[in-house]
């Protein structure tokens, strides 16, 4: 399924802002040079270009397509391309940010890219889609490539639109470049078990927090908001693993049932009513979906979009671990009445890592010309992340700080670090 995950937002802050207060601390507790500081704050290539696209009416369209490079300091850049109609520049800067963080934090040789186009795939055709996506990779050939920057599926893009991209920029090239992306379908040198690595990392860092927190898998409670492709194999394999999804939401609403909803049946639900819960009825349809964030439950694993959890309903919260699935769920002003409350929050450039952990899997089977199994990259990923989450809670405990500033620390150390041994730029 392509990854769209639209979901209500209440009260949206800027993502960029809330990056950088929690990247100002992080900085400030490493004690990080001016130098460097000034270096990191700033991305390091940002791209705004117009697509004029003819429409099935016959009519052109023209389209605003962003690509930022936070990073290239770890190596070439990494990042999603966002297809959705509120894409703005500075989301994407928070983005490729997080994307610098992410890669730190999990140990993996990329810096941070992220790209978005501004426009409603919902309301687009098939052609419509595949002619945008061309018209985007011809006029970022300069900027895309295999050691240069990797662009991958975000928002309302997926394996069909990154296979209109190589193929595209491998015709510019005049061979088949199947490293430029990552995300492709299998047969045209995509990793097995990708599809699920977003959300299987969501359920191997929230299972490590809950053994810290003595929270009992089989007799927990979870609920997760957002139903795309993070959110539906986060809850999939959480109830696999014995904790009860009691509910479940995305665009068109939330669901609860007390008794614990049946994943895989809510998954053939969605998939056989074009990609959405509506008239779901193996649980209840909540009157607010938002009132899913609030409920008495262990875990809270918010998978839709950015800053769901502000100042406004995180008094209200009750869960005693958030695990981010999402990029950017939780406002940075929320984060100081979380870590009152004592509610441990497993952050999103740790927590939903598993993607970009698998691209980079994909990137190396496709530069080796060979294909590992999918047993083979589940335990690779599983060891990764499970390494992270450790890192992560050391710092911790070290600084004495929320696990998200750890992480923040963890990544921006590397990142500084790495820098300082290259001797600037």
């Amino acid at each position: 399924m392509a990854y769209i995950e639209p979901a209500p937002i209440k009260d949206k802050e800027n993502p960029l802002e809330s990056m950088m207060e929690r990247f100002n601390i992080a900085a400030e507790k490493l004690g990080l040079s001016d130098e460097v500081y000034n270096v990191l704050k700033n991305p390091a290539k940002q791209v705004i270009v117009s697509l004029p696209i003819t429409m099935d009416n016959g009519k052109i369209q023209v389209f605003e397509g962003i690509r930022v490079i936070h990073s290239n300091i770890l190596g070439p850049a990494k990042g999603g391309i966002r297809f959705a109609p509120d894409v703005h520049i500075d989301e994407v800067r928070a983005l490729a940010a997080w994307m610098t963080w992410k890669c730190a934090v999990v140990d993996i040789p990329y810096g941070g890219g992220k790209g978005g186009v501004r426009c409603n795939p919902r309301e687009m055709s098939k052609g419509e889609i595949e002619r945008l996506v061309r018209a985007y990779t011809l006029s970022m050939l300069d900027v895309f490539g295999p050691d240069k920057d990797i662009p991958a599926p975000d928002m309302g893009t997926g394996p069909r639109e990154m296979a209109w991209l190589m193929d595209e920029y491998s015709k510019a090239k005049g061979m088949t470049v199947s490293s430029v992306v990552t995300g492709k379908p299998l047969v045209l040198g995509g990793s097995l078990g990708r599809t699920e690595a977003t959300g299987r990392g969501v359920m191997v860092s929230a299972l490590a927090a809950m053994q810290k927190l003595k929270i009992n898998p089989f007799q927990a409670t979870c609920a997760v908001q957002g139903f795309g492709n993070v959110g539906s194999w986060a809850a999939r394999l959480l109830e696999e693993r014995g904790l009860k999804i009691v509910a479940i939401s995305d665009h068109t609403g939330a669901f609860y049932n007390e008794k614990g909803i049946n994943i895989v049946e809510a998954i053939e639900y969605r998939d056989a009513n074009g990609g959405n819960l509506e008239g779901f009825t193996g649980g209840e349809k909540m009157l607010d979906a938002g009132d899913l964030l609030i409920l008495e439950i262990d875990v809270l694993v918010p998978a839709a979009v950015e800053d769901v959890i502000t100042i406004h309903n995180v008094n209200d919260i009750k869960a005693k671990l958030i695990v981010e699935g999402a990029n950017g769920p939780t406002s940075a002003k929320a984060d100081a009445i979380i870590n009152e409350k004592g509610i441990m929050a497993v952050p999103d450039i740790l927590a939903n890592a598993g993607g970009v952990t698998v691209s980079y899997f994909e990137w190396v089977q496709n530069r080796l010309g060979y294909k590992w199994t999918a047993d083979r990259v589940n335990r690779r990923s599983d060891r990764i992340m499970k390494d992270a989450f450790d890192t992560v809670y050391q710092t911790s405990l070290k600084y004495e700080v929320p696990m998200r500033i750890a992480a923040y620390i963890v990544a921006i150390d590397k990142v500084a670090k790495t820098y300082t041994f290259r001797g600037g730029f």
